[in-house]
């Protein structure tokens, strides 16, 4: 599947084309931006985004991609990375410092990868479905990793209240997985 050469972000085919229009195109800027913010200049970001539309578009000719945007901004991340090694290795020496940018386990294949990512982008939808001050402790216990006396006193709290809330947060988050169709937890 080529890309059209009057439209260099956007496939040939019609079908390929609106998905391409409706599900790649509107995070575009959003990418190029964190792309820059994450690698610099250094990165050539318009190649990065070139090859992530192709390995984005070979990917959805090959089967479904349940979260095209989580896709994509892993796939152009991965790139950024090689790019950046690549530098290094040629004698451009890059002033991005690769432990800020979270390298990726080497032994983790593409796939693995890509179900990773669209795990957290789940489980993040999930954890946004939650009512405010229930999303607010469940965050601070599952990804800030902070004791429930701790986040007591930072909310002026119980921690009963705190307890009570991780429990209504988990049930909830285990319903939205049962709603949506994902078997797995977290």
């Amino acid at each position: 599947m080529g890309l059209n050469p009057t439209h260099p972000l956007s496939p040939a085919d019609p079908e390929s084309s609106h998905w391409f229009e409706t599900e790649i195109s509107p995070h575009v800027p959003k990418l190029r931006a964190w792309l820059l913010s994450r690698f610099g200049a250094g990165c050539s970001v318009d190649d990065v985004l070139q090859e992530a539309f192709i390995r984005v578009l070979r990917a959805r000719a090959e089967r479904e991609l349940r979260s095209p945007k989580a896709f994509l901004f892993a796939v152009a991340r991965n790139l950024a990375h090689d790019y950046l090694r690549r530098e290094r290795v040629s004698g451009f020496a890059s002033f991005v410092s690769l432990e800020d940018t979270e390298v990726p386990d080497e032994h983790e294949g593409v796939p693995e990868m890509m179900a990773h990512s669209e795990d957290l982008e789940f489980l993040t939808q999930a954890i946004q479905s939650l009512p405010a001050r229930c999303r607010e402790i469940f965050t601070l216990r599952k990804i800030y990793s902070l004791s429930q006396s701790e986040i007591a006193k930072r909310l002026e709290i119980s921690e009963h209240t705190v307890s009570a809330q991780l429990t209504i947060g988990l049930h909830k988050c285990t319903e939205y997985f049962a709603r949506c169709g994902k078997k797995e937890g977290f």
